[in-house]
């Protein structure tokens, strides 16, 4: 299943966070999502996922289940490894009663063995590192058997070497899963490595679009900026972000 987005606009306080922008991302494809901070990325995650309603515009997101990565894990502190990752099953209407909890444990492991984790089901979450927290945080997304996963800064505040290993497993997930895929992220190797194509957004709208390659290339003012990572250019960083 695609991802359409026709003319998406939504305002925060009389400022044009998004401005009538549209793309497609095709089913299997992974489109990275780009841009300083405050230029509408995330705010595009939360209109997709149903936490935010657009001011106006068509979103063409199918009937399919949709996961969410979110940027901090957000996993339940009070909650067990089994219980979050399992949550989902547990508790929404679709899902609950489904399965046994012999069911549910296999879910889990196999789910935990995808992102190469194992026998920490009983763990809660501080006890975990977090590069573990993120990788337990994909494993909870994919149980429901997602056509859609959406990722918010899945590498954000971790080192080069975990960054590397979550990037590893999205790649996974895209070959195993086969889900529709966006990724907002300011990394360059998680965009290198793990995008179909890149969309680049400031001041509202889409001033690239293209693939990994292309952005590489710095072939207009926005990409040279963005890939060199200097103050010049015509981007200007906002006071706040959304």
């Amino acid at each position: 299943m695609s991802i359409k987005v026709e003319n998406l606009t939504k305002e925060f306080d009389g400022k044009k966070v998004l401005d009538n922008i549209s793309f497609t991302v095709e089913k299997g494809e992974v489109l990275s999502i780009v841009g300083f901070s405050g230029s509408g990325k995330s705010t595009i995650l939360k209109i997709l996922c149903g936490l935010l309603k657009p001011d106006s515009g068509i979103i063409d997101i199918g009937d399919g289940d949709i996961a969410m990565v979110f940027q901090y894990s957000a996993l339940f502190d009070s909650l067990n490894v089994f219980d979050n990752i399992s949550f989902a099953l547990q508790e929404r209407k679709e899902f609950k009663n489904k399965y046994t909890k012999n069911e549910l444990k296999e879910i889990v492991k196999k789910s935990l063995n995808t992102v190469g984790l194992s026998g920490i089901e009983d763990k809660l979450p501080h006890e975990l590192s977090g590069g573990m927290q993120k990788r337990v945080s994909l494993a909870r997304a994919i149980v429901t058997k997602p056509q859609f996963i959406l990722y918010d800064e899945p590498t954000a505040g971790l080192d080069p070497i975990a960054s590397t290993v979550i990037e590893d497993y999205i790649l996974r997930l895209k070959e195993e899963t086969k889900a529709t895929s966006i990724v907002v992220t300011h990394q360059m190797s998680t965009i290198t490595r793990c995008s179909d194509k890149v969309i680049m957004l400031y001041d509202g709208n889409i001033v690239f679009r293209g693939t990994p390659q292309e952005l590489l290339k710095q072939d207009t003012p926005y990409t040279k900026q963005f890939v060199s990572a200097t103050i010049e250019g015509p981007m200007k960083m906002a006071a706040s972000g959304f």
